[in-house]
């Protein structure tokens, strides 16, 4: 079992600090195209103003069709897609849920699709865009702070929309680091086992307004799959001559906690567990594949039952404690930034074309019904303890 596990993890070291360290740590995302792009830059880099103005939608529509020849390596690849992503996002919704597009035109459908199959990534704003590769520093001498950090393109919402973006690409990468730490406790086989909680979501509180988020922001993220506001899909001229079905970005879809999963064998089923394993599309494909390999390898729950140390059983439960109280956090977070805000708003009027509405009151961007999905995720990690009355502590053995 353990020459297996080990010998799996060390390949996975060296994996886990490129994908979830570097990648989240200390390669800023670039920020410039080719010139050849500049019409994509220009759109992106303005698009606040162009969706309150009610412009994008007539610039998008003089766009030439450029095709995606001169970038040149997967960090252009990765801007131009979420680049690509913002303008689509911005182009569907500028107009409220009433009035939303069903068609997304040539020269954004196109070289978004080409792009994004290059990259492995669907052709819809993800998680894996709009917070990973989408912040800069602010002095790039600086510290990775908060005060010294921006997103690179923003919606409406104004000083909420940085603080969504670079809220949660902290917690992605404090997540990143507790990864890196259970992964050495294993190879250490289980000594050094800690639990350590993720406190960053207490930052929204500080950095994002919940009318702000809910009344402006949180349509621009949503998608045309399970989505009451958009239910059909959306066709992409030149692509299909069928409407595609695609979800919007959600935290469903971030890599860091489903490694937790992985890691810590929580076992989520039925239509969670689906959800979740379709999540996975949304991924870059190095993470989806990360997140197939922990879930293949010998379960640690299993072998930390087996040793039936109290000890280790208590580190082990200490994770899983602390994935809870993520998720538990999670669970506030979602109160007070949707759930009582889009109370309010549909009783009191939305500011941008109905966007509070009972369309997106009880679903998710990513489409999952929001309560019962985050309650489920929440449940099925508390299941995952091990029982202390259950294991008996090798020191007491005759």
């Amino acid at each position: 079992f353990w020459n297996l596990a080990i010998y799996t993890f060390i390949q996975l070291q060296d994996f886990l600090v490129q994908e979830l360290n570097l990648a989240l740590g200390t390669a800023q995302p670039p920020t410039n195209l080719p010139d050849y792009y500049r019409v994509w830059l220009d759109l992106a880099n303005n698009l606040t103003q162009l969706i309150e103005s009610r412009k994008l939608r007539d610039l998008v529509h003089k766009m030439p069709v450029l095709t995606p020849h001169l970038l040149s390596n997967h960090r252009e690849l990765r801007l131009a897609h979420l680049a690509l992503g913002f303008i689509s996002m911005g182009y569907v919704w500028q107009e409220g849920q009433y009035a939303r597009a069903l068609i997304l035109p040539k020269a954004l459908a196109w070289p978004y699709w080409l792009v994004s199959r290059e990259l492995g990534l669907p052709p819809i704003l993800s998680y894996a865009d709009s917070v990973l590769a989408n912040w800069k520093l602010r002095d790039p001498r600086g510290n990775m702070e908060i005060g010294n950090m921006d997103s690179i393109f923003s919606f409406p919402g104004g000083e909420s929309c940085r603080g969504f973006v670079i809220v949660s690409l902290f917690v992605e990468m404090t997540a990143s680091s507790g990864i890196m730490s259970i992964t050495r406790s294993v190879l250490s086989k289980g000594n050094r086992i800690q639990g350590n909680k993720i406190t960053e979501f207490l930052l929204f509180l500080d950095h994002v307004v919940p009318t702000a988020f809910h009344g402006k922001l949180r349509i621009f993220f949503s998608g045309w799959r399970d989505n009451p506001m958009h239910p059909r899909g959306l066709l992409y001229e030149g692509v299909s001559n069928e409407p595609i079905l695609l979800s919007g970005g959600s935290a469903a879809q971030s890599s860091a906690i489903q490694c937790f999963d992985a890691l810590l064998c929580i076992q989520h089923e039925d239509e969670t567990g689906a959800f979740l394993t379709r999540m996975r599309d949304y991924m870059p494909p190095a993470h989806r594949q990360l997140i197939e390999t922990l879930s293949a390898l010998p379960p640690l729950r299993d072998f930390i039952f087996s040793c039936s140390s109290s000890d280790l059983c208590q580190a082990y439960n200490a994770c899983v404690s602390a994935l809870v109280d993520v998720r538990n956090y999670h669970l506030n977070i979602v109160t007070k930034y949707i759930i009582v805000p889009g109370y309010k708003a549909q009783a009191m009027g939305c500011p941008l074309s109905g966007v509070g509405t009972t369309g997106l009151n009880n679903a998710g961007t990513g489409g999952s019904s929001l309560m019962v999905f985050l309650k489920s995720t929440r449940n099925a990690t508390q299941k995952a303890l091990i029982l202390e009355k259950s294991t008996v502590s090798k020191d007491t053995e005759i």
